[in-house]
């Protein structure tokens, strides 16, 4: 699968702290291979909106649509507990 960030992905991950960047980097390979990968925990999260979750770390989440062959990432974010 590709894998698309929107520019808000983008301008988060630029805010975002280095080692949330470097665990959405080894997540994201695992996306792109395998959707189900146990690290990713991945879940559709809204149905309506058909937008999925997959965890970056315990405090971090991203947010993505699959278009076609291509992952597109909506979000990421801090997970509020």
């Amino acid at each position: 699968m590709k894998i698309d960030f929107t520019d808000r992905v983008l301008d988060a991950l630029e805010d975002a702290p280095p080692a949330v960047r470097k665990a959405f980097r080894k997540q994201l390979r695992f996306l792109a291979v395998n959707l189900h990968h146990p690290s990713l925990r991945a879940k559709k999260y809204d149905e309506t909106r058909d937008l999925w979750q997959a965890r970056v770390n315990d405090g971090w989440r991203f947010y993505f649509k699959n278009v076609g062959d291509t992952y597109r990432l909506e979000e990421i974010r801090r997970h509020p507990k």
